[in-house]
């Protein structure tokens, strides 16, 4: 079987995802919407169960009953009746210490109530699981001329409850089966629409050419920068020259040379330098140059070779200085941008790059969304805006590394791990 068959392709990777979100998304949306039936049920059972009780306890003959020597008599077929007109599970008369006088179950009658009676005269209602299970139930107080002289207790079961729910889930099922199969459409279109760009190629080897452009991108920039510097110098010391300014030519080409010489000589003292990014730092210093900002670089001698290829490093590097340039562009003076290379502190094998920018700074509501592919605090447009920082973040934890963003300067932190020998 090939890599490419093991990955699965960029196509079949969008579907998956765009199908388990939709699912993820209609299940979430059964569930809210069979917890809000039930809840409305409940808070109907709570109303109707407050309601009778109260009703039945206003009843002068109830009061009447229950001062007299049998109340069970009277207050039994009375509450049947209620039972019978309402469709309510129980209706429960209760004496003041609550001895029952009436319950669905005659056998229960003489019993205690089995449920919560207030220790002041007043309606409460509450689930409790009584001889019938658990209950929503509602106990009011029966009084006359201030005086307690029994309960009245009203209630309906979770079962009854979910038995008018039941009828509602072919409804809510329906719609998540419609939801669903317009999440899989959209799926497929998701697919289709990757496949015609990218084909059967996986994610990977996209985001691999996703990074050569950015690379070819941000170094063509650099040495185009480097060309164009050097060839105004060089047609100022053309012109120079004509003028017999001899000397003054001279310095020009000497100044040129020797700043360009320093960058080369940092580059290539390390050990582990690459020639790549070594080039796109020349680049960047002129590029620096050509927009007014100072330009520094620290290159430790000692630092490793880092685990990126050159494509993703010129990636990593190149968009983090176009970023820091951006940024101290758009500053009040002083604009300066600073690039290190540096052996970690918890490991010489390490690799650390810093690119820092006397920039106004990301501001703390925007710090991970700056990572996001397509978001940016910058204009769009053909440079491809919102790419970098997402690709160099891809690119950075791919290799088993991290970004990190400080403050004061701002300054992006990307540590790598030590490369495999």
């Amino acid at each position: 079987m090939s890599a490419r068959t093991k990955q699965g392709s960029a196509a079949s990777r969008v579907f998956v995802a765009v199908a388990l979100t939709a699912a993820v998304i209609v299940t979430a949306l059964a569930a809210v919407l069979v917890v809000d039936a039930e809840r409305s049920e409940r808070s109907e059972a709570e109303e109707v169960t407050r309601a009778v009780a109260a009703s039945l306890a206003s009843l002068p003959e109830v009061a009447e009953s229950l001062r007299a020597p049998e109340p069970s008599e009277t207050l039994q077929p009375l509450a049947a009746e209620v039972m019978t007109r309402t469709g309510l599970d129980f209706i429960t008369i209760m004496t003041p210490d609550g001895i029952r006088v009436s319950h669905r179950d005659p056998a229960e009658v003489g019993r205690h109530y089995l449920g919560t009676i207030p220790s002041t005269p007043r309606v409460f209602t509450e689930e409790f699981t009584g001889t019938l299970g658990p209950s929503v139930r509602t106990i009011v107080p029966v009084t006359v001329d201030g005086e307690l002289v029994g309960w009245v207790s009203v209630g309906v079961t979770i079962g009854s409850i979910w038995s008018k729910i039941l009828p509602r889930l072919p409804f809510v099922v329906s719609i998540a089966l419609a939801l669903l199969a317009a999440g899989l459409v959209g799926a497929w279109l998701a697919r289709r629409t990757t496949r015609r760009v990218a084909g059967d190629l996986p994610a990977g080897t996209i985001r691999d050419a996703v990074a050569s452009y950015e690379s070819v991108r941000t170094l063509g920039e650099a040495l185009r920068a480097q060309t164009h510097e050097h060839g105004n110098r060089m047609h100022t010391a053309v012109s120079l020259l004509e003028l017999g300014r001899t000397g003054e030519a001279i310095e020009i080409l000497t100044e040129t040379s020797r700043q360009s010489q320093e960058l080369v000589d940092q580059v290539a003292a390390r050990r582990g330098g690459d020639p790549t990014v070594g080039a796109l730092l020349l680049g960047k210093a002129a590029q620096a140059r050509e927009r007014g900002i100072e330009w520094s670089a620290e290159i430790d001698p000692h630092a490793p070779r880092s685990v990126l290829t050159a494509v993703d490093a010129v990636s990593v590097v190149g968009n983090l200085i176009d970023n820091a340039m951006d940024a101290a562009a758009a500053a009040d003076a002083p604009r300066w941008v600073r690039v290190a290379f540096r052996s970690t502190a918890s490991s010489p094998a390490g690799l650390q790059v810093e690119v820092s920018d006397s920039g106004a700074g990301v501001p703390e509501p925007l710090r991970e969304r700056i990572y996001e592919h397509g978001f940016s605090t910058k204009p769009g447009g053909a440079q491809g805006r919102g790419v970098g920082l997402a690709l160099v973040r891809s690119i950075v934890t791919s290799a088993g590394g991290e970004i990190e963003l400080r403050d004061d300067p701002t300054t992006f932190v990307v540590t790598l791990p030590a490369s495999v020998p």
